[in-house]
């Protein structure tokens, strides 16, 4: 148990940004309102995993909808607490601490919201150890977990509750429900026990976020910006998979979602080569030249070529200068049904899962063949 202040938080939303694969939301909002939030209230608890009770009640407040969106159409921050009080009174059980539902962007930070503003823990573990695009992209339903009941609300203190046991259902019900809200709203939901977020969630992920925010916050104690790449690329597993400058952008929302395509001009050791990223939210494949290099469910992320900030999505424009990023996605991810849950085909893409650090291997053979 330790208490996370604001060099905590702002570390965190680093983090974060970079593990939500270009998705999750802009954290920059999220980030004020938790530092608010904290210097209002007080610094908020954070749980280890094993310092939860097996029945303790546990539960997940977030946003829902295009990232785009919420970069103009901000929570007022009454949501959160509208919601829980009703998932509490439709549980008829009282929650014992939050959680994140990702770590990504603004759902990293709104259970620290949460939290400091009702004097509840929050727990190091969330359902997925980076973000989806889609509420049903969870460990915890991978387990045979429940996302129901799930509680919506709105900036003008609308709140609908949605109950089914099928989770692309209450998908596709929360999905609506979010359009007719203006395209974002804010939730709580996926809520199960102690020993079920610890046993089928993504533990430490906070920690991890924070340990990368205070890596990036740090950058000018490494020799270089390389140097510091490097050492990101090592606390992640992680590879330089481009380093380039952005000359394309084309996006839209659509059904609740950000969809788009950015374009890559190579840079440096990578000129003369092209990349693609394709996206749903969230990174879903980047191919350069002719190779396949990353796919969902391993993440790829942009960072900025001379700070390393990761930079999400709606922050794409011409000219930025960036590298870009493959990590392996949490094991659990590489199960069947993992794959069968967030693989390249579930989003229409005619192509098969191959984890990045094998995709990384075969495109270094095909250079080695290339100099020979």
């Amino acid at each position: 148990m330790r208490k996370l202040g604001v060099e905590s938080i702002q570390n965190i939303a680093i983090g974060a940004a970079l593990m939500g694969a270009g998705g999750g939301g802009n954290p920059f909002i999220g980030k004020l309102m938790a530092i608010n939030a904290v210097r209002r209230f007080g610094p908020v608890t954070l749980l280890g995993p094993d310092e939860l009770a097996d029945d303790a009640v546990v539960s997940s407040p977030s946003s829902i909808g295009a990232p785009a969106v919420s970069l103009e159409k901000f929570p007022n921050g009454c949501e959160f607490k509208l919601s829980l009080d009703k998932l509490q009174e439709v549980l008829g059980k009282k929650i014992s601490a939050l959680f994140p539902v990702e770590a990504g962007g603004i759902n990293s930070m709104i259970p620290l919201i949460a939290g400091a503003q009702l004097n509840l823990p929050v727990v190091d573990a969330d359902a997925m150890g980076r973000a989806f695009p889609e509420l049903q992209m969870s460990t915890l339903v991978l387990a045979g977990h429940k996302i129901c009941p799930i509680v919506m609300s709105d900036e003008k203190g609308n709140l609908v509750v949605i109950n089914t046991d099928d989770p692309k259902s209450a998908e596709k019900f929360a999905r609506a429900i979010t359009v007719q809200m203006g395209a974002t709203a804010q939730s709580a939901s996926d809520t199960t026990t102690g020993k079920g977020l610890r046993e089928d969630g993504v533990t430490g992920i906070i920690t991890l976020c924070e340990s990368i925010g205070k890596l990036l916050s740090d950058i000018n104690q490494y020799d270089n910006v390389n140097d510091a790449l490097q050492a990101l690329l090592d606390l992640t597993d992680g590879y330089r998979m481009m380093t380039a400058k952005i000359v394309d952008v084309h996006h839209v929302t659509k059904g609740g979602f950000n969809f788009g395509t950015v374009i890559l001009e190579g840079l440096d050791d990578d000129q003369n080569q092209v990349g693609k990223l394709e996206f749903q939210n969230e990174n879903i494949v980047f191919q350069r030249d002719d190779m396949v290099l990353a796919t969902s469910p391993d993440l790829i992320s942009l960072v900025d070529e001379e700070t390393l900030m990761p930079i999400t999505n709606e922050e794409l424009y011409y000219g930025k200068r960036v590298f870009v990023l493959g990590i392996p996605c949490n094991s659990k991810w590489r199960t069947p049904a993992g794959i069968k849950s967030v693989s390249p085909r579930y989003f229409k893409y005619d192509l098969d899962y191959k984890p990045v650090e094998m995709r990384i291997k075969d495109f270094l053979s095909k250079e080695m063949e290339a100099v020979q």
